[in-house]
């Protein structure tokens, strides 16, 4: 029960990376809070809940573009929880477009929400955090080591986390506030389902299944494995830990090419 008696905020914790962080804290003894513009944010609350009776379950509708409403929802998680230990920054867009074709609003999108919106929940969350909490930042392989075509919007903010995550981590140092950033693969969440399909529609199932044969574990990773290395992070047992970079690929950055070696 390593985050037992920790209250953690969790952002897209509704479905993909952010249901399997909050899965895995649940049961590590912490108190969640989902904050999620999702219409599956009730569905999610009702079956962690059925999961998890005696844990303290909280869930917010919420844009976090949306800096006031994002503020109500930290504050009103204070008059309930009291503190604030843990802020896991998981929310996350992607829409494959080259950029050539790509419009300011897809653009926008991406910047608002990957890198705005995480903006918004630490600077609301952070006043409320103590010496000893942690925030883990979602950042991506893709646009820090590696790229596909049509990921320029994505791979670009999912880097610019990165930058953040260092620059909060070294100020935040003499607070004992540790800041550090996961940098998954490929996890088999609906933000992958959805670029599979907005890359092949006739048969998306075919791109995941090319993608885990190139992997060399043979597989996409699962959110509850994210999930065990975010709780890593957030635990005690990463205390010297900060402004830190931790790739979860099944290895699928490792191979220089796809056809040489024997």
């Amino acid at each position: 029960m390593k985050l037992e008696g920790k209250n953690a905020v969790i952002t897209g914790g509704a479905m993909g990376n952010g249901l399997g962080v909050a899965e895995v804290f649940l049961k590590y003894g912490a108190s969640i809070v989902i904050l999620d513009y999702s219409d599956k944010l009730e569905e999610t609350i009702l079956n962690l809940k059925s999961k998890y009776p005696n844990s303290n379950i909280l869930g917010y509708k919420v844009d976090i573009r949306d800096n006031l409403k994002v503020k109500k929802c930290i504050d009103d998680t204070i008059s309930k929880l009291n503190k604030i230990d843990i802020l896991v920054n998981n929310a996350g867009v992607c829409k494959l477009e080259t950029f050539e074709k790509m419009t300011d609003e897809v653009r926008d999108f991406h910047f608002d929400i990957n890198i705005k919106g995480t903006w918004n929940v630490t600077k609301a969350v952070l006043p409320f955090m103590k010496n000893g909490s942690s925030i883990v930042n979602l950042s991506s392989v893709t646009g820090v080591m590696v790229a596909d075509s049509g990921e320029v919007a994505y791979a670009t903010t999912k880097a610019a986390l990165v930058g953040f995550t260092k620059s909060l981590a070294i100020e935040l140092a003499s607070r004992n506030i540790r800041v550090n950033s996961i940098l998954p693969g490929y996890i088999k969440t609906p933000m992958v389902e959805g670029m599979s399909e907005e890359s092949n529609p006739d048969d998306p199932m075919k791109v995941i299944n090319d993608i885990s044969r190139c992997i060399p574990m043979k597989r996409m990773g699962t959110i509850l494995e994210l999930g065990e290395l975010a709780a890593f992070l957030a635990s005690s047992e990463s205390s010297y830990i900060t402004g830190g970079e931790f790739v979860i690929d099944g290895g699928s950055t490792l191979p220089e090419t796809n056809s040489m070696g024997v």
